[in-house]
């Protein structure tokens, strides 16, 4: 199988939300393979189908003072943020062709961000009963994922480089008693650019992917084929 890769560098939202929703659709249809897409957002308050209004605390003047947008989507979970020096991806996979349901789909997204944690030296794990990934009490990687038609799209939020005081407006997946990271505090040798490469690797090796497609030259190499 391959593992198409798009890098959309820094873009907004609702773009690559539309975006998301026309290769799924491809996808469904077969017309692409297995897409994941990785991506930086402007800074945006993302309200998933069951969320809370009140976990929502910025006021006007925060949001407005800081360019911050809310979107409500239909992934599931509660609310999160997205903004630069947080890597987003959005794996556009069919499950069939992997012969996985939607648990282990989110267990190998939530063993990709762990293990992409531990080639930095960051000790990650899960919490039970709540997705994502955690360094002690602290999310470093969010998970809220749609699937339709047994594919998926949406998909995990890993903060790199992220300006955690934007999560000062919001209580983060509704959880009250749990705190936010990100890799560049416990490993300063982590930055966007080289996390985004690790994932990718990740990636290729949990889900069993044979072959990389990528569209950034810069990053072919190996057993990876320009796009």
């Amino acid at each position: 199988m391959k593992l198409q890769v798009m890098d959309l560098g820094l873009n907004p939202y609702r773009e690559t939300w539309d975006f998301q929703k026309e290769l799924h659709r491809r996808r469904v249809r077969g017309e692409i393979p297995d897409t994941l897409i990785l991506v930086e957002h402007p800074h945006v308050y993302t309200f998933g189908k069951n969320a809370e209004e009140s976990n929502l605390i910025a006021t006007p003047t925060f949001l407005q003072n800081r360019g911050v947008e809310v979107v409500k989507v239909d992934r599931g979970g509660d609310i999160t943020y997205h903004g630069p020096g947080q890597i987003v991806g959005y794996p556009i996979f069919n499950l069939k062709d992997h012969n996985m349901g939607v648990k282990k789909y989110v267990e190998n997204i939530e063993q990709a961000m762990i293990d992409t944690c531990t080639h930095f030296g960051i000790k990650s794990r899960r919490l039970e009963g709540l997705t994502g990934v955690w360094v002690g009490t602290n999310k470093i990687a969010a998970i809220g994922i749609r699937v339709s038609r047994w594919s998926t799209y949406h998909g995990f939020a890993l903060n790199v480089e992220t300006d955690l005081l934007l999560y000062s407006g919001i209580i983060p997946c509704g959880i009250l008693d749990k705190g936010v990271c990100r890799m560049m505090d416990l490993n300063p040798d982590a930055s966007v650019e080289n996390v985004k490469q690790v994932i990718i690797d990740k990636f290729q090796k949990i889900f069993g992917f044979d072959k990389v497609i990528e569209d950034n030259p810069q990053r072919c190499e190996g057993d990876r084929e320009k796009f």
